[in-house]
């Protein structure tokens, strides 16, 4: 089958230097403010560049156990990065491959825009339309997981 691709833009009223941070280091952030969903988190390898590799692990209430990301891409002035699945998740039940790219475009009114384009290629005779809807939440929600501590914590992430 051929990759699909799917989009979402997420208004925010953080600036989008440190909404962009904040979600890079998702994985330090996530089990502190996702506790029910994200029971840890740890870099495998690397140190933040490219080919870095993050490990999210789950707990009951998510349908797989842990996913593995590897940063593909990283521009901090730009501020946009592009992030492979490697392991875990559906990945060899439902996808062959999965590549999500965010990048966080400041507003005039101080905030920005998220704007996210993931690419997957669905194994042959798979219906993914659910899985397009449950991932567009779970990527809203880091998103706004992360706005609202950003938000609730000036000096983070500037």
């Amino acid at each position: 089958m051929s990759p699909s691709t799917w989009t979402l833009e997420i208004e925010s009223p953080a600036p989008a230097a440190r909404l962009f941070k904040a979600v890079l280091d998702w994985h330090n952030l996530a089990p502190k403010l996702l506790p029910n969903i994200v029971a840890s988190a740890v870099g495998v390898q690397g140190d933040g560049t490219v080919g870095s590799v993050r490990q999210l692990n789950f707990t009951s209430a998510m349908p797989f156990g842990y996913v593995k990301e590897r940063l593909d891409f990283v521009d901090f002035d730009k501020f946009e990065f592009k992030q492979s699945l490697i392991e875990g998740g559906d990945l060899g039940k439902k996808i062959e491959a999965a590549s999500t790219q965010f990048k966080f475009e400041q507003t005039s009114k101080g905030g920005c825009v998220c704007k996210v384009v993931t690419t997957y290629k669905p194994l042959p005779g798979v219906d993914n339309k659910d899985e397009v809807a449950k991932g567009k939440e779970a990527v809203t929600a880091t998103i706004k997981a992360a706005e609202a501590y950003v938000l609730a914590n000036p000096g983070a992430y500037v």
